[in-house]
């Protein structure tokens, strides 16, 4: 921020300039007439910032005092935005993330706790620490007709690395990770298109408001985050192996498995047997768009366990492993899913969980959508 002499060329920009503003804000060659009050009410920095006394020959913008932030323009409109209308996030957050990691980024800078608070939710939401949460993002990203369509709800996982890294937000990094692990190596190694709006002077037939276009760039992931992700999808990929080795290749009958006593239980063997061929058909779930997804892997072992549409060569039909086997092998399942959301972070090298996220309620509307 400065207070100097000189007065930067910038443009008014019509969507945040009050007649009846103070203070004027300016950004790159953007300015913002707003009220000091406004700012000083929910920063402490803005209002440490407006007591500094300025020089008695300081040029005025518009009859007002002007402070100058070293903030993209784009950042500085999402976050006086927010402080005058609100933040209400209802579309899903690939159309907003611009928004989001504008506010979040400057409300940490001038510490606005609340809009903070209102990003780091909606991010913790979309990228939790716990396995209950992870699951029902998964369940809204996945259509009634079983397509999944994650990048229609939410943002490229590199955007989400990229901004934990800047923002030193841990917490968001293995569930990031652990998403972008799941692309094939080609998509990893390509990066992401990331449009950035930029703030342009006005055409001579409207002085009164700026233009704004998207420019774009390739956000490519750093050598050590790449060697990272690689690594912790490879560790997926053994883990899977392991359990279709230690669990389903010869798996044993259970205790109170029903069919011990025809033919030693041959139908639960085979059926055993069965579960694992189609894993390997489509381990890591190819067949679904999912290039190398342990957790949904381990979830399709369950699934099948009540699917009717298998044939036995005459007539459609379900698996004819008996109810104790699959409780047998559905605790199996869910015993293992855990440990690789437990060892998310160890596989990517990053800080352990924290066990402080609430999990979200499978109630109907109470997903918080902002």
């Amino acid at each position: 921020m400065s207070g100097n002499q000189r007065l930067p060329a910038a443009t008014p920009h019509s969507d945040i300039w009050f007649p009846d503003g103070n203070i004027v804000i300016i950004a790159g060659q953007s300015a913002f007439k707003v009220h000091q009050g406004q700012l000083g009410r929910h920063s402490e920095v803005f209002q440490d910032l407006f007591l500094v006394p300025q020089p008695l020959d300081l040029q005025s913008f518009d009859g007002c005092p002007w402070v100058e932030l070293y903030d993209t323009p784009s950042d500085v409109f999402h976050l006086l935005s927010a402080l005058y209308d609100g933040l209400y996030l209802d579309n899903p957050i690939p159309d907003e993330f611009p928004k989001v990691a504008a506010v979040l980024r400057l409300s940490t800078k001038y510490l606005i706790a609340h809009l903070r608070k209102r990003c780091m939710q909606r991010l913790q939401q979309d990228w939790p620490s716990t396995l209950a949460n992870w699951d029902h993002r998964e369940r809204l990203a996945t259509e009634p007709a079983g397509r999944y369509s994650p990048r229609d709800y939410y943002p490229h996982p590199l955007l989400i690395i990229d901004l934990a890294r800047e923002l030193s937000l841990p917490e968001l990094l293995p569930a990031a990770y652990y998403d972008l692990s799941r692309y094939g190596p080609r998509r990893i190694v390509s990066g992401t298109p990331t449009p950035f709006p930029v703030i342009r002077p006005p055409q001579e037939s409207d002085s009164s408001k700026l233009e704004s276009e998207e420019t774009t760039t390739l956000l490519v992931l750093k050598h050590d985050d790449l060697k990272l992700v690689f690594q912790g999808r490879e560790s997926g990929q053994r883990y899977i192996a392991k359990f279709i080795d230690e669990q389903l290749v010869s798996r044993p009958l259970s205790a109170d498995c029903q069919n011990r006593h025809v033919d030693a239980g041959r139908v639960c063997r085979e059926s055993s047997y069965y579960v694992m061929l189609n894993i390997l058909r489509a381990v890591g779930g190819i067949s679904h768009g999912r290039d190398a997804d342990p957790l949904f892997t381990l979830t399709q072992v369950v699934d099948m366990l009540s699917r009717t549409d298998f044939t036995d060569g005459v007539r459609q039909c379900g698996l004819k492993m008996c109810s104790a086997c699959k409780v047998d092998l559905s605790e199996c399942v869910d015993k293992a899913r855990n440990e690789v959301w437990d060892m998310f972070p160890e596989w990517f090298k990053l800080p352990a969980w924290k066990d402080s996220e609430p999990e979200v309620s499978e109630e109907k509307g109470s997903e918080v959508r902002m």
